[in-house]
């Protein structure tokens, strides 16, 4: 029984998302492949996790029997975090783009599951768990295009996902999400269209074949 941990990280309601979109058809398809798989869900809008503290951070690197009542209590919740990593099959994350980069709220969750010795460092605890991240953005970031040196989105999460916690990584782009409600941006309304059918029919696609993979 394959375990899917499915983070959200959007300000806004499924009806005016696109990450959490095709989030949500790749956890229905998961879930119509896999019925008697598990779900973990993170919220992280609506349920924030506590930012990394110095005591939560200084815990992680010292014996337990040693933490002060404020480190034991700060790295309890951080270890919570760490261990539904660590107990997911897969990984599903929506990281929306927020002036150029992710949510404060998804930064949260990865600086306290990143922890040296344990997620990070010569034996990641999650390495080759599959990871896929629904990274929208209201224009286009791609290769190309004038707006390509600010994509820094994809290019942290490489360094965090793939290379920090050695995770298998996958992108799903849903691009453009601004042009149905920009003035400005309404030639692009048939692109926007495109890339949104392209990352929803990826991501069914995608939680398919890894619930196949994962379950044979």
């Amino acid at each position: 029984m394959a375990t899917l941990l499915h983070i959200d990280s959007s300000v806004f309601p499924a009806s005016a998302s696109a990450s959490r979109e095709v989030s949500d058809t790749f956890r229905k398809a998961w879930e119509e492949q896999h019925p008697g798989g598990v779900v973990i869900y993170r919220d992280l809008s609506a349920h924030p996790v506590p930012h990394l503290t110095a005591d939560a951070h200084t815990a992680g690197f010292a014996d337990p029997a040693a933490h002060t009542p404020e480190q034991a209590a700060a790295f309890a919740e951080r270890a919570q975090l760490i261990e539904e990593l660590e107990r997911a099959d897969a990984v599903l994350i929506g990281a929306p783009m927020y002036n150029y980069a992710i949510p404060s709220t998804l930064k949260a969750w990865l600086d306290n599951v990143i922890l040296f010795g344990r997620t990070a460092g010569e034996s990641p605890s999650a390495k080759g768990t599959p990871v896929t991240v629904v990274a929208s953005r209201g224009g286009s970031y791609a290769p190309g295009t004038p707006r390509e040196p600010f994509e820094y989105v994809q290019n942290y999460l490489t360094a965090v996902l793939a290379e920090t916690l050695a995770l298998e990584l996958d992108f799903i782009v849903p691009e453009l999400t601004m042009a149905p409600q920009n003035p400005a941006m309404s030639e692009l309304v048939p692109l926007f269209e495109a890339s949104r059918e392209r990352a929803l029919q990826a991501a069914a696609t995608k939680a398919k074949s890894l619930a196949e993979r994962l379950t044979a």
